[in-house]
């Protein structure tokens, strides 16, 4: 939604296992929200702060909002739960709409589909986004060096 809690942590779990998988000149990844909440703000600093405890860096990472160049330039557009996946559609031009997709679909575990947003939780909230997020990262990967035979 507003790009400061799941969606910079999925992105810097990503990269994380993508830079461990010697695919980061390859592969290319980042987050947007389906709202304009917080542009340019930081995530926020619990997200931060679990997330470095795995050691996850998510301190560079600013809040932006999905642009329309983004269904173009990214072969995967992921939302988080199913009110952004239905905001991403609406936006999605229909020559793209192939690339939207929940990202715990991309999950190996046995998980709900959507990652709760943690924002108005508490800490084993933002634990619960990041074992989703590690689950789903890995799920990714393993799909992208399948279908791009990297």
């Amino acid at each position: 939604m507003g790009n400061i809690c799941r969606s910079p942590t999925a992105e810097a779990v990503f990269k994380h296992v993508v830079n461990e998988a010697g695919l980061s000149a390859r592969i290319r990844s980042d987050s947007a929200g389906t709202h304009a909440y917080h542009i340019g703000d930081p995530p926020d600093a619990r997200a931060q702060r679990h997330a470095a405890k795995r050691g996850y860096d998510l301190s560079a990472l600013r809040a932006r909002r999905v642009e329309a160049a983004d269904f173009e330039c990214f072969d995967y557009v992921l939302a988080m739960d199913e009110n952004n996946l239905s905001l991403l559609t609406r936006d999605c031009p229909n020559e793209y709409a192939g690339k939207l997709a929940l990202l715990m679909s991309y999950g190996m575990q046995a998980e709900p589909i959507a990652v709760p947003d943690p924002y108005y939780g508490g800490p084993q909230d933002f634990e619960r986004v990041l074992d989703m997020a590690e689950d789903a990262a890995q799920g990714l990967l393993r799909h992208i060096r399948i279908r791009h035979r990297l």
